[in-house]
């Protein structure tokens, strides 16, 4: 086995099978990546909203690699064991105009710089989130030829923001290409089922994985593994949303979670919705009693200072 090391400015911003590869490795080889934040490092821990509205939205989710794994060919299996996240000092969450599930009723620029220390993101003067590590863009390139851009995950992993890809877990990718050209960024220290504002609490991250391949096993779609230390436990507050439509019972069980947050801490409707998404898990609850389902939205309650 042998292991890599991988320098934060070795990072691509679009998915495409002709970015040459900064690293070869075998199967079973280890390597750490350092990789910066969502935002590419425009953003610092002095930024207020006002500077949303700079963000070179070319720049956003930068993704480091691509890793060349020998002997790994399209239709085998790219293993890959999340061994090990150490998340950054400090993060940011925000509601960038134009994006995330509520974007029209949450039009203007809103950031919250959060300090990570001692396993907890102080989201807000007295309100802090469990730091959960976790890996947002993870992928390899597509066949088809590229550029693809990095925001819609696809088939080959990319930006699919699963919070259980964390330290523990196993993730089982598709292979398209020779040599598979795994990439990685998008780093989050906390962050909610469904990413309901658009961001986690992004930060730049310090990531060891270890690569393996399995010849003729590709999964349909990726496949995780979780490990035990990425589940949410505790006593919840749930809202729902229900109706015919799954995105607007999404939508309903979120504003109803920010109405439950506003009041129950005096919170504004901004940093409620900001909460949700670092913090709360979106959950297809029902989808077998026609014609209408059920999603629910789940808080835990310690987060709201209640057992």
């Amino acid at each position: 086995m042998t292991s890599f090391s991988i320098h934060s400015g070795q990072v691509h911003h679009t998915w495409d099978r002709a970015i040459a590869p900064v690293a070869t490795l075998a199967p079973g080889d280890e390597v750490t990546l350092q990789l910066v934040d969502a935002g590419g490092g425009q953003l610092t821990a002095e930024s207020t909203a006002a500077d949303l509205g700079k963000l070179d939205f070319g720049r956003l989710n930068p993704v480091t690699g691509p890793l060349y794994v020998e002997g790994a060919e399209p239709g085998d299996a790219l293993v890959v064991d999340i061994l090990d996240v150490e998340v950054g000092e400090w993060g940011w969450t925000a509601c960038i105009p134009g994006f995330g599930l509520l974007a029209d009723e949450f039009p203007d620029p809103h950031l919250r710089i959060s300090r990570i220390t001692g396993g907890y993101a102080d989201l807000l003067p007295g309100l802090r989130v469990p730091v959960v590590p976790m890996i947002g863009t993870i992928g390899v390139a597509p066949p088809e030829p590229g550029p693809h851009s990095v925001i819609p995950p696809r088939r080959w992993g990319g930006n699919m923001d699963i919070r259980h890809i964390g330290p523990g877990a196993r993730l089982i990718l598709p292979v398209g290409v020779g040599g598979a050209l795994l990439s990685a960024g998008d780093t989050h220290a906390a962050m909610g089922d469904g990413e309901v504002c658009g961001t986690g609490v992004e930060t730049s991250a310090t990531v060891r994985l270890r690569v393996d391949v399995t010849k003729g096993a590709a999964p349909r779609t990726p496949v995780i593994e979780t490990h035990p230390v990425s589940a949410r436990t505790g006593a919840a507050l749930a809202t729902t949303g229900i109706g015919p439509d799954l995105m607007e019972a999404s939508r309903d069980a979120v504003r109803a979670l920010i109405e439950e947050i506003t009041a129950r801490t005096g919170l504004a409707p901004e940093d409620a919705y900001l909460l949700a998404s670092v913090a709360a898990d979106l959950k297809i609850s029902e989808v077998v009693d026609a014609p209408n389902w059920v999603v629910s939205a789940h808080l835990e309650r310690e987060v709201l200072g209640a057992g």
